[in-house]
């Protein structure tokens, strides 16, 4: 079966060719019901490079030797959604027993080490750096934030700490005030992170699927809503990879639609998708 009245046409078996090099790549599982989805995305790469249609651009993946567009497909696939403080009770959490149970336990090196794994465009990290730096300030503590995420377009947004005011209007008007500059004139509209808090995050470009050159261990780890895109074995590889990465009693936290259950028994359920290292 074909689409039709579309611009270009995408048979079945040209879906089931992106549809491996999609999971070959990305370790995502795009099932049928996303056709419509991958049509979207990739129908404005063809149109950009000047392609007759999927056939060409498969072509042009399959050469081996084009990188930068096989990072332009992977850019296009990845989905990005996240918001400032998302599930805010992982950040009621975190400062209501996390970080007060870091500053006993970390007291001697005064260091913590955090990582966000699918960071997408720094919404999560950057709630992460607000919320340390409420509880620890910056002078006394040692603390900093791997964010981490395959796509690096959204990288590059995170890094430029730029932002439209309509992706903070849930965030309450102190933090607003502390962590934010309002843009004018061209940038009205805009806000700013502070650059204080982006000093304290490295970005960084990284396949969950790929092997890992982290040898840092992590107190904590955030990895929330991304493993649904992935399959079961993949799932258990990067459970693994976290408990192996993470310090004695280091925390895991998920997203509200993820589990656990039957994937790892490197966790203990500790709170609401919150999760303790064996």
């Amino acid at each position: 079966m074909q689409l039709s009245k579309r611009e270009y046409e995408l048979s079945e078996r040209e879906f089931e060719i992106i549809r491996d090099l999609v999971m070959s790549k990305t370790g995502i599982v795009i099932n049928s019901n996303k056709r419509e989805l991958i049509y979207s995305r990739l129908s404005k790469r063809i149109r950009t490079l000047g392609l007759a249609g999927f056939g060409q651009y498969i072509q042009l993946l399959d050469g081996g030797n084009n990188r930068d567009e096989m990072v332009a497909f992977v850019n296009a696939i990845t989905t990005n959604l996240t918001a400032f403080f998302r599930e805010g009770h992982h950040f009621d959490y975190l400062r209501s027993k996390a970080i007060p149970e870091l500053k006993r336990h970390n007291a001697g090196s005064r260091k913590i080490r955090v990582w966000s794994a699918g960071c997408s465009t720094g919404e999560e990290p950057y709630s992460l750096a607000m919320t340390f730096a409420d509880e620890l300030g910056f002078e006394t503590w040692d603390w900093k934030i791997l964010a981490t995420d395959i796509d690096t377009d959204v990288l590059a947004t995170a890094n430029s700490r730029v932002y439209s005011e309509e992706r903070v209007t849930g965030i309450n008007s102190d933090k607003l005030h502390k962590w934010f500059r309002r843009g004018t004139g061209r940038n009205q509209g805009m806000v700013q992170v502070s650059k204080r808090l982006n000093e304290h995050i490295a970005f960084r470009q990284l396949n969950l699927i790929q092997p890992w050159p982290i040898k840092t261990k992590f107190d904590i780890i955030f990895c929330r809503n991304v493993v649904i895109y992935f399959d079961l074995p993949t799932q258990k590889r990067i459970f693994e990879g976290y408990a192996e990465h993470l310090t004695d009693d280091g925390l895991l936290f998920i997203g509200h639609s993820e589990s656990l259950f039957k994937v790892t028994d490197r966790f203990e359920s500790i709170g609401n998708t919150v999760y303790r290292k064996r």
